[in-house]
């Protein structure tokens, strides 16, 4: 018994997490994403992989099953193999008490009970068993991967419970059906379910693929239903804040904006399978968030900038995806890096390393944001509808007839902030949703 212990130890001192972000848990997910690269703790990319399951944002936040959570979270704790621990996190300070406690559960392998009266009010663990060993993401080098040979592009969602089709399940898995294709062809119909629980993934957006082959033939966009929230969005809080009236310095906007592009652009270069940039580029955000000077972050973002921009394979694999003209996005409401861009998922990453740039300079600028100046990170916030809503609303266009294999890159260029779905800012303020 005590060896099988000190060997369940040994197998989970680094263990697999598994990620599973609530709309307004930004400022969470930050925190353990944080916390999760100083102890070199992988993240991975569904729960087949994982020993540890870490929930951010508000308990009371989505609706809730019998068991008193969310079904998706239900359905993605069943998925997780033995032994397995889960934490839930309600406060960024306490992200490393949490992930500690998740651990220590790990090792032990006892039990802990949601009623039990000594349960912490911020995070809870559930029974664990034997040990599944999870896949670590393998670090690449200078440039990224093609899609199918890199594990971040798995786009399958890890709850089957999103399904969303008639046909019923084998092992698991949807089975396909039968429709004629773009050209009268008879080929299988397939029905995707992505998200809300992905690697990379925007928080709380379920998308629904049609795939016939390897094309997506529809697209259906499904954020997760949350409560309105009183709380502005981590990323658009400095502009907001200043439209009520606050005097918000511009080197704080900067910074938030500069954060906010790294954050989209650690994304984007992990879906596109360079792990090794995704890391840097989020070390830089992270270096930015805890109010590194602008000369320390200029210096820091600089070689980022010049090695994204010299790439070749990443602009063979970005070039031509999800192209959104200038004027179409003015026709559906994009405002923002979306419409500067004028152009494709590539375009639109170029945009992000020029504002980056320019914001991590003006960091340390002292005079105050001009109250009228409400652009955040994705667009306009001053506009009936949220910048990330006409993103959403824009993605089934962008996605219907391009391969499967490209769907994640044009999100990721996009990157919609399903948290400025959630906000109801209060009355007088610079909008309303609806």
């Amino acid at each position: 018994m005590e060896l099988k212990r000190t060997l369940v130890r040994a197998a989970v001192s680094r263990p697999g997490v598994l990620l599973a972000v609530s709309p307004g848990a930004t400022r969470q997910r930050l925190a353990v994403e944080a916390e999760l690269a100083r102890r070199g703790w992988a993240c991975v990319s569904g729960p087949a992989a994982a020993d540890l399951f870490v929930i951010l944002g508000d308990r009371e936040g989505e609706d809730e099953g019998e068991g008193g959570e969310s079904d998706w979270v239900a359905g993605l704790w069943q998925g997780i193999p033995a032994p397995k621990a889960r934490v839930w996190v309600t406060d960024p300070g306490r992200a490393a008490d949490a992930l500690d406690s998740g651990l220590a559960d790990l090792q032990r392998g006892e039990q802990k009970r949601d009623d039990d009266p000594a349960h912490d009010a911020h995070h809870e663990h559930h029974e664990h068993h034997e040990h599944h060993e999870h896949h670590e993401h393998q670090q690449n080098g200078d440039h990224p991967t093609l899609p199918s040979e890199h594990g971040g592009h798995d786009m399958h969602g890890g709850h089957h419970g999103h399904a969303g089709h008639d046909m019923g399940l084998v092992e698991g898995l949807p089975m396909a059906d039968r429709a004629d294709d773009r050209d009268g062809l008879r080929l299988d119909v397939l029905h995707v379910p992505l998200g809300p629980v992905l690697a990379d993934w925007p928080a709380g957006l379920i998308l629904r693929l049609t795939l016939q082959g390897d094309l997506v033939q529809e697209a259906t966009v499904e954020p997760v239903t949350t409560p309105p929230s009183p709380h502005p969005p981590f990323w658009d809080e400095p502009w907001l804040r200043a439209a009520s009236g606050e005097h918000i310095s511009r080197g704080d906007a900067a910074r938030r904006l500069c954060a906010a592009h790294l954050d989209s652009l650690g994304r984007f270069f992990a879906v596109a399978g360079w792990d090794d940039m995704a890391a840097r580029t989020r070390h830089v955000r992270d270096r930015a968030l805890a109010g590194a000077a602008a000369a320390e972050l200029t210096s820091l973002v600089r070689p980022l900038i010049r090695r994204a921009q010299r790439s070749r394979t990443l602009r063979w694999l970005t070039t031509g995806l999800g192209a959104l003209p200038a004027d179409q996005a003015r026709q559906r409401g994009v405002t923002g890096p979306a419409l500067v861009a004028d152009g494709d998922a590539y375009n639109r990453m170029l945009v992000w390393l020029d504002a980056v740039g320019r914001s991590a300079a003006d960091c340390d600028v002292t005079e105050a944001l001009d109250p009228a100046e409400v652009v955040g990170p994705r667009g306009r916030l001053d506009t009936p509808v949220p910048p990330s809503k006409a993103m959403l609303d824009s993605l089934p266009q962008l996605l219907e007839g391009t391969e499967f294999a490209c769907a994640r890159i044009i999100i990721a260029s996009l990157d919609p902030d399903l948290d400025e779905l959630t906000h109801v800012p209060a009355p007088g303020t610079v909008h309303s949703h609806g």
